[in-house]
Formats: C-alpha cells, sequence, structure tokens
C-alpha cells in the first residue's frame, strides 16, 4: 500500500522501531507518548540476535554494535560461586549468523530517537480511538485529535488501547518476584568483562553482563507477594539481607552499585491474548505481549512486531484489513509462544514449584553447552529473519 500515514501510540523500543521501519517504507510517521520525558523502564536489556537483526535491516547495526557489550560467555555459578555451567557463545553467533548485545536502555532508546527522522511528540495521553472504514483518529487528554490511515498502540504493558481492541479491559499477570536493576563499573572482581555471569540459589538470581563504556547491567531477583514497597535508602540492606552468604562477587556489587540510579520493579507479563488488531487499531510490543524477562525476548519482539507489520503494509494492496489480519495471524502465534515459554522458565527459575526449581539447578550442572546454545538458537530462529 502507499501513501499512507500512521499514528504511533507509545515511543518505547517498539514504537521507535516501527516509526523507523514506516518512515523508511516511505509513509507518513507521527509518534505520540504521554509522559513529559522518556525515560526507560528499567537500566538494561540483553538484545538477543534476532532483535539485532531487525536493527541491522534498518541499517542501524553498525550503531548498535558500537552502544552494546561484547558477551562471549554464559556461565550459571551457585550461591556459593562455584561454575554450574559455562557456555561459549560463539557457536551460537555461528548458527544463527549474529552476535547478541546486552546493552544499556537510555543508549538504545537514544540510538532509536536519533535515527527517527521526526519528532516525538510527548505530553500527549491518547485517551480515546475514533475510526470509520477509511481513517483513524486518536483523541488525546489535552484535546489534540490526529488522524490517520492506521493506529499503532505501542503503549506499554498497562495500555489503555489495549482494551478498546480487546473489548474488554486486561490486568497485567504477577510474575511473583521483584527485580533490582542498573549499572556499575566493570571490573574484574565482579565478573569477567566478556561473560555473563548468573548466580542461583535459594530461588533467587543474582546476574550481571557487559554494556558499552566499561560498565556491567546488571539484576537481583527475588520472590515476593504482590505489593511490597520500598524505597532506594533501603535497597542495599535489602539486598545484603535476602542474599547473605552469597559469593563475594555478589556482596561486592552490593556495596558498589548506586542505590539512587537502582531500579526496583515488580515484574509483570500479559497474554497470550486473543486479538491484536481491532479495525485499523494494532497493538504491537508490550501493549500486546509483555514478557517476562527470563528469556530477554521482551525487547526483541516488540523490534519484530514493527519490522513485520511494514513487511505486511508495504508487500499488499488488497487493504487495510487484510495487511493487518495478516500482520496479526503472524505474530499472535509468535509472540503467544514465547510469553507462555518466558512464563514457564520464570516460575522454574523462581521456586513456583521449589522441588522443579531445585531440579533446574542440577540439570544446570549436568546439561551440555551446546544443548543450552541449541535452546536459545531455537527461540532466534523461530523469529523473521532466520
Amino acid at each position: 500500500m502507499y501513501n499512507l500515514k500512521v499514528v504511533i501510540i507509545g515511543a518505547g523500543i517498539g514504537g521507535l522501531t516501527a516509526g523507523i521501519a514506516l518512515r523508511q517504507a516511505g509513509y507518513e510517521v507521527e509518534i505520540y507518548d504521554r509522559v513529559k520525558e522518556l525515560r526507560p523502564a528499567g537500566a538494561g536489556i540483553s538484545l538477543w540476535s534476532n532483535g539485532v537483526k531487525v536493527l541491522n535491516r534498518l541499517g542501524l547495526g553498525e550503531k548498535m554494535a558500537a552502544i552494546g557489550g561484547l558477551m562471549d560467555r554464559m556461565q550459571y555459578l551457585t550461591l556459593k560461586g562455584d561454575v554450574l555451567s559455562d557456555i561459549d557463545l560463539h557457536p551460537l553467533v555461528e548458527e544463527v549468523g549474529q552476535r547478541p548485545y546486552p546493552v544499556a536502555r537510555t543508549d538504545l532508546q537514544q540510538m532509536l530517537l536519533e535515527a527517527y527522522p521526526g519528532e516525538v511528540k510527548l505530553e500527549h495521553k491518547c485517551i480515546a480511538v475514533e475510526q470509520d472504514e477509511n481513517s483513524v483518529t486518536a483523541i488525546f487528554e489535552n484535546g489534540h485529535r490526529t488522524t490517520g490511515d492506521l493506529l499503532i498502540a505501542a503503549d506499554g504493558v498497562r495500555s489503555l488501547l489495549r482494551t478498546y481492541v480487546l473489548g474488554q479491559e486486561v490486568q497485567p499477570n504477577y510474575g511473583h518476584y521483584v527485580n533490582w536493576n542498573g549499572l556499575v563499573p566493570a571490573s574484574e572482581d565482579l565478573a569477567a568483562k566478556n561473560s555473563w555471569v548468573i548466580f542461583v540459589g535459594e530461588h533467587k538470581r543474582a546476574s550481571m553482563m557487559p554494556v558499552a563504556g566499561d560498565r556491567f547491567y546488571f539484576f537481583f531477583d527475588v520472590p515476593l507477594p504482590k505489593g511490597t514497597v520500598s524505597s532506594p535508602e533501603n535497597y542495599r540492606a535489602e539486598l545484603t539481607e535476602h542474599f547473605q552468604g552469597w559469593a563475594q562477587p555478589v556482596q561486592n556489587l552490593i556495596q558498589r552499585l548506586d542505590p539512587y540510579k537502582t531500579n526496583r520493579l515488580e515484574i509483570h507479563d500479559v497474554g497470550p491474548i486473543d486479538r491484536m488488531v481491532r479495525g485499523r487499531v494494532a497493538l504491537l510490543g508490550d501493549a500486546a505481549h509483555a514478557t517476562c524477562p527470563d528469556l530477554g525476548q521482551g525487547g526483541c519482539q516488540a523490534m519484530e512486531d514493527g519490522l513485520v507489520l511494514t513487511q505486511y503494509l508495504l508487500t499488499t494492496n488488497i487493504s487495510m484489513e487484510y495487511a493487518l489480519k495478516r500482520y496479526e495471524a503472524d505474530r499472535k502465534e509468535r509472540t503467544s509462544a514465547v510469553v507462555e515459554k518466558a512464563r514457564k522458565r520464570a516460575e522454574m527459575i523462581h521456586g513456583k514449584e521449589p522441588e522443579i526449581t531445585q531440579k533446574w539447578y542440577q540439570q544446570l550442572a549436568q546439561e551440555e553447552p551446546a544443548d543450552v546454545r541449541g535452546a536459545i538458537a531455537k527461540v532466534i530462529l523461530a523469529g523473521p529473519l532466520r
């Protein structure tokens, strides 16, 4: 289809990637976000090879490599620091055709903002949608209205437009654990600078991975009831208590982090949902399929959404309805599988059934590295860019 105007609600990873892809396709694009200032949720993200391939396709591969960390190995360790599994990632890169990149979210967002050839209009909260057979109009809280041929709802895990598309409100599901994350200077007394290290035990995790700027992105996971509250001045004491007796690198990390630059998040996911499209409105990214971070696929799936939607718009002249139905069928199958797989993995890691978690610890010590790489490759290669 030609000469389309696309309105995007949400300027996160998915919305910006879609905006870049659509502009490169020659379409008119407007991006809106409700916030006063764009701040990513979380300090870092592990961008696996399928997400990086989308950026390569958009001409951003060199810039991505400049802000991504060089992660050559994955290493699982016990809470005392004994090695359970040491996995060389080079064979994975050979199999899937692209290196993964851990990256600071602020660096990724800035790269995408610079690549989008237009203005992101902030302080525009979309509160309603009107559409007919020829157009769709976004209505904003400040009184602004804009009309286009397509509206992409990329407004995040707590999407307002998801209710419009589904005809009912769908609340995010609590993943039953809290995640602290941030950035610290890289240091060999924390971890090797080319490795992703994950300490596991007691249904918890402590992890570090390299990002650009000689830094580690870190996270801690602890199973906790929904609704627990805290504040930065208490983070270090909380983590010291939760990870008492863990290996020295974990203790060093707790002492070295800046609590006022550390995020504390209750992890949620969404879906699988039964539709992603209503008329000329399409859900994209976390609005459709927010994913537990235990597979590292949330951002990657949002990027895939933007590319696939653009491809269907470009390659059909039948109708908008036809293109969006193709997008929905393609992405609903892919993303539903990822959401469910990530949820099951989160439950296994965080002790929903303690005996299953204990078996996982034993499996880590026995599993062949090739089997771990194969499981990761299977998820990556199920994407649109094989």
